[in-house]
């Protein structure tokens, strides 16, 4: 799941990116309103953690800008994350349509807590938690795989890719939407790296057959995760 932080604090973006993607999110960075705001127009995202002092532009005109421009990239979830912590400021920024608001200094902890939630209120998994194919089960909360029962072991991008594919059940993604789920802008990869990531997650999920998830390749369209049949 690919969510873009917007911190012009070099340390800060640094230790931040790291700790979203030890929680399995694919992060990218911007460093000014600008940059933001242009990333904004042409990439999609399922969560934005915007601070507010920024070069070039303020975050305040950044959110205005993604919010006019409505479809599904202008409803794309804003996580407020700024040590301009007065109640106006706050105020301003859920009016302009900002889903939440953490002043700087914060916990880790608590920012981790907030963006599981923003990312699991934005799938529609208030009322479904676990999302589940066979006996492969994903919790929304903990944001954790099990299979048969057990913890499932799965690199960052490995679980990005299951995560997409689970996330929407009766779908196939492509190879190019997937990789937009699983790699950064920055990253050096091609489309071809998709399809080694699905084959070792296949082998994961292989190795209990008795799981009854499986992926299927369906040829020209994309991957699709589904029971096996007769489970």
């Amino acid at each position: 799941m690919r969510i873009l932080l917007v911190e012009d604090h070099l340390e800060l973006s640094h230790w931040l990116s790291k700790a979203l993607r030890d929680a399995n999110l694919t992060v990218e960075c911007a460093h000014t309103g600008a940059d933001a705001d242009a990333l904004l127009h042409t990439q999609d995202y399922a969560l934005v953690i915007l601070d507010l002092t920024l070069p070039r532009m303020d975050g305040l005109d950044v959110l205005r800008r993604l919010r006019a421009r409505g479809g599904a990239r202008g409803s794309t979830p804003v996580l407020i994350l700024t040590a301009r912590g007065g109640l106006e400021e706050r105020v301003q920024g859920l009016n302009l349509g900002a889903d939440d608001y953490l002043a700087k200094p914060f916990e880790l902890a608590e920012l981790e807590a907030r963006v599981k939630a923003l990312l699991r209120r934005s799938q529609g998994g208030v009322a479904a938690p676990v999302q589940r194919c066979g006996q492969l089960a994903f919790d929304t909360v903990s944001r954790m795989f099990e299979y048969c029962g057990e913890p499932l072991s799965l690199t960052p991008r490995e679980h990005a890719v299951l995560e997409a594919l689970i996330s929407r059940p009766g779908r196939a993604l492509s190879k190019e939407k997937l990789f937009d789920e699983v790699f950064a802008l920055d990253d050096d990869a091609n489309l071809d790296a998709i399809e080694l990531y699905i084959h070792r997650v296949r082998k994961k999920l292989d190795r209990r057959p008795e799981g009854g998830a499986a992926i299927a390749t369906l040829r020209g369209i994309g991957y699709l995760l589904q029971a096996r049949e007769g489970q």
